[in-house]
Order: C-alpha cells, then sequence, then structure tokens
C-alpha cells in the first residue's frame, strides 16, 4: 500500500487491486482536483458526484465491498454540528491486511459503540488544523489516544496554496502541540502489514504532493 497527501484531507491509496482517494474537495479549494476514472472516491461528508467516471463514490455511513476491498461507514458528529446532529462520516478502510481510518472533520467525542466499530486501526488520517472548524491537536490527540492506532498521519493544516474557509494552524505548531515526535517525513508511504508489530504510536508526515 502507498500512500499520499494532496492537501487538505485528500489522501491517495494505492493498494494490489484497487486506488482509493478520500476527500479530493481540492477544487473547492483552489487547487486541483487529483481523482482519476477508476478509482474508489470516498468522502466524509455528503458530496456531489464526482463529474469523472469511478468505480464507485462512497459517502454516506454503511458497509461496502469494491474491488477486494473493505469499506466501512461509521455515522458521527461534525465538529461544526448542533448537538444532537450526525453530518459526517468516519471511514475505516481495509486493503492489503491494512486497517486505515479517515476521521475527517469530526466532533472529539466518540461513544463506545463508535470506538467499537472502529476497532483496530494501524493507520490514523486525522486533521489537526483546528480554529472552530476541524480538530485541534489536543482533540486530535484525545482521540489517538482513544483509538490507539499504530500509526498517525496529520491531515488539514496551514497550507499557502490552499484556500481554506478557516485559517488553519501550521503543522508544527500541531506537532508540538500532539508532543509525538515525527518518525520521518516523506512524500509516498509505502506500507506492508508486517510494519505494524510495535504497539508504539508512531506519527508520520506526508508532505503534499
Amino acid at each position: 500500500m502507498d500512500l499520499q497527501f494532496f492537501g487538505a484531507n485528500c489522501v491517495k491509496i494505492t493498494g494490489k487491486k484497487a486506488v482509493i482517494t478520500i476527500d479530493d474537495n481540492l477544487v473547492d479549494l483552489g487547487l486541483k482536483s487529483v481523482t482519476k476514472a477508476d478509482d474508489i472516491a470516498i468522502f466524509s461528508t455528503e458530496h456531489p458526484l464526482p463529474t469523472q467516471d469511478v468505480k464507485v463514490a462512497i459517502d454516506q455511513p454503511g458497509e461496502y465491498e469494491v474491488s477486494d476491498v473493505s469499506i466501512q461507514g461509521v455515522v458521527a458528529r461534525s465538529h461544526m454540528d448542533e448537538p444532537g446532529k450526525t453530518s459526517a462520516t468516519i471511514f475505516k478502510i481495509i486493503l492489503d491486511d491494512i486497517s486505515l481510518v479517515s476521521l475527517g472533520h469530526i466532533y472529539p467525542e466518540l461513544t463506545d459503540e463508535q470506538l467499537e466499530a472502529i476497532g483496530m486501526v494501524d493507520v490514523l488520517l486525522i486533521p489537526v488544523g483546528g480554529n472552530g472548524y476541524t480538530l485541534d491537536p489536543i482533540g486530535a490527540l484525545k482521540l489517538i489516544k482513544k483509538i490507539e492506532p499504530k500509526l498517525v498521519i496529520p491531515t488539514h493544516y496551514a497550507d499557502a496554496d490552499i484556500n481554506f474557509p478557516v485559517p488553519q494552524q501550521e503543522l508544527e505548531v500541531a506537532i508540538k502541540e500532539l508532543a509525538m515526535e515525527p518518525r520521518e517525513t516523506v512524500e509516498k508511504l509505502k506500507l506492508k502489514s508486517s510494519d505494524f508489530i510495535s504497539d508504539t504510536t508512531q506519527l508520520v508526515v506526508l508532505s503534499r504532493q
């Protein structure tokens, strides 16, 4: 499995039998879409269908099986939702024997039922930009401790090329507040299931493509 980061919450996952693009709303933020034909396109909130042909577009909770990829969408409260409202979806993806969870812009409180649905996590994609729009490092760390992933990849932080609707915190500041020293900074992260033998949570920074 290869992971690449394209800014905001957009991550592309390339596996042996499928390519998944998560939260490609880059056009709305002043960048170009990276979703290609035959990708599995996943959105953590309701989203217009991609204009290009894709294998499938998913923006709702539920259980899906596509090209040997298991995808589970868990309903959640968005960071900006009123209490009792649930307009976000947490996605758990199992591909090449690796479990990856994309949290998206969720409120930093998860129920026991949500945590049970998420289960064991190898890789956690978690926004850290804060400022009332998405998780800040305090909320992110709270969820990291509850979910206990093997690997954390921060997303949705300040970027001069991205027109965020709310200014986002710098990654360096967020990492300092997370109190997690990055294991490495890479442009493309190559993973295999045998990489996840340690119980220690590590943080890797993916440079934006």
